[in-house]
């Protein structure tokens, strides 16, 4: 039997290369890089996400860096380059990203209130237009998000290809807005007759958000179309990233909320669950979604 000192080596032994390791890492990763994709504008994206970046630099031990990026593709491309370390996707975003060969594996997924691990895709109309179906707004403006959204793109240009509608042809115009805050926006300036967004409850949705800090009214709009349940949305980390500093980083997600309530709250106005382990293959019908869109363009 191992007397109880050579037991203490053996355990100083096992803490020291733990360290180690960690302290390789480190030297090797002095700064993490994490990038969001624009659901709001900049100001608000900052204002959301920089106490979890801070509560994230304090957990790693290293600096955690919050890039705003201009579009979806930013984040896809910055991972592509191995200039963003952890990526905050869309379901969408990240199922372009694994289509076009970017390596990076999904860890954690957004989780709403009651344990719901899904949104939907709606049509907004001003809440005083005649508009009651989309048939209605032939020769119409339409708002969608950005290119690689998945509630404010993929989703929409799906379900209008089910209504046996072109939307190029369909409606007067079609106009990229960068963001859900803005495609709202569009709406209530009159930009556009009807805008594509993300809406996960009566009380969380990008335009409930929007009305909570008083840039609308909630009132002033309303629904015309709401799709099938469609997958949260996914962090992912580069492969290439040390198994250590992963496992470091999925730690950090999924204490957030016990360890800094008021970090992790901030992300979604106390509207999320804890983030939950997913993989990729939670987001493969994503992945066939995009490819039928690829289809579409093609015709």
């Amino acid at each position: 039997m191992l007397k109880r000192r050579h037991l203490i080596a053996l355990a100083a032994l096992a803490t020291v290369g733990t360290v180690s390791q960690a302290q390789e890492w480190k030297s090797k990763y002095p700064e993490l890089v994490m990038a969001v994709i624009p659901a709001e504008n900049a100001a608000l994206t900052t204002e959301r996400y920089t106490p979890f970046v801070e509560y994230l630099t304090k957990e790693l031990g290293v600096k955690v860096t919050l890039r705003i990026v201009a579009d979806y593709a930013a984040v896809i491309e910055g991972q592509r380059s191995e200039q963003v370390h952890i990526g905050y996707y869309g379901p969408a975003s990240y199922a372009r990203a694994y289509v076009t060969g970017v390596k990076t594996t999904p860890f954690a997924i957004e989780v709403s209130k009651g344990g719901i691990k899904g949104y939907h895709s709606v049509f907004y109309v001003k809440a005083d237009s005649p508009y009651k179906k989309i048939e209605d707004l032939k020769g119409k403006n339409l708002g969608l998000v950005d290119p690689n959204s998945t509630s404010g793109n993929n989703v929409p240009r799906m379900a209008l290809n089910n209504m046996r509608i072109k939307p190029e042809e369909f409606f007067s115009k079609v106009v990229y807005t960068g963001s859900h805050t803005n495609a709202v926006m569009a709406l209530q300036q009159g930009t556009v007759d009807v805008a594509a967004n993300a809406w996960y409850s009566d009380n969380d949705s990008e335009l409930q958000r929007a009305a909570d800090k008083g840039m609308l009214k909630k009132s002033d709009f309303r629904i015309i179309y709401k799709s099938d349940l469609i997958v949260n949305s996914p962090v992912a980390y580069l492969n290439s990233l040390p198994e250590d500093l992963k496992a470091s980083i999925r730690k950090a997600f999924f204490d957030a909320p016990r360890i800094n309530k008021a970090a992790f709250e901030k992300l979604s106005d106390g509207k999320n669950e804890p983030f939950q382990p997913v993989t990729h293959k939670e987001y493969e019908p994503i992945v066939d979604l995009i490819k039928f869109i690829d289809s579409l363009r093609k015709q």
